[in-house]
């Protein structure tokens, strides 16, 4: 497993070089891919492409991906879009198989200050309107990073659960998003592999997870000052 949590103050990445398959986190990566795009031809979204963006991102439903997939030129879309992003270790799936897209945490992290960044190269109205997505993910699939969350607030993120037959079934289990919790907010992206099933690597990720940001909290004399 690999963990990197980031504020605008401090950062703790574990495993760094770790490479994973993303499964459903890469639809945030076509998503922000797909709004360079529509930027780049200086319009706003379809109707349709709106539709698409919402489902993947909101219930990860598969077929939207795909075609969003298509729309922003498949592998070679998603590799130069990334390229305007910053990141440097995300190597996207060959054909149609957008879920083999592999990545890192550092990379993970890069896509979520692209939604947070005045420096972004994505445009504040694009960047609230993703992160407002993330923000309605269905109750069944808000878990992950938010098992962090300070119970009165909200949480951003994308999850990605994969059994992979490269590992004989063992499941792929990733969680990517922004946190409130303890007084501040965190990117967070963590990323594993080879569970015996789903709950395992979501149990696994859940506990890594809340003892970083927990190892991560201020004190009670910085929350004084």
């Amino acid at each position: 497993m690999a963990i990197s949590v980031r504020t605008d103050s401090l950062s703790y990445t574990y495993r760094r070089r770790l490479r994973t398959a993303t499964a459903s986190i890469v639809k945030l990566d076509i998503v922000l891919a797909l709004l360079l795009k529509a930027q780049r031809e200086g319009r706003r979204l379809t109707a349709r492409e709106k539709t698409l963006a919402e489902r993947a991102i909101t219930v990860s439903d598969n077929d939207a991906a795909t075609a969003l997939w298509y729309m922003i030129g498949g592998s070679d879309g998603l590799a130069a879009a990334n390229r305007l992003l910053g990141l440097r270790a995300t190597e996207p799936g060959p054909g149609g198989a957008w879920g083999s897209t592999t990545t890192t945490v550092t990379d993970q992290i890069r896509l979520l200050t692209a939604l947070t960044s005045g420096h972004s190269r994505i445009r504040p109205a694009n960047r609230r309107y993703v992160r407002g997505l993330m923000a309605d993910v269905v109750p069944e699939q808000a878990w992950g990073v938010s098992a962090s969350a300070d119970s009165d607030f909200g949480v951003a993120l994308k999850n990605g659960w994969l059994p992979r037959d490269a590992h004989g079934g063992l499941w792929t289990i990733n969680s990517v998003g922004l946190v409130r919790a303890h007084g501040r907010t965190y990117m967070i992206a963590a990323i594993s592999e080879r569970h015996p099933s789903m709950r395992d690597g979501i149990t696994t990720l859940e506990h890594v997870t809340r003892m970083v940001t927990s190892a991560l909290a201020p004190s009670r004399h910085d929350l004084d000052v």
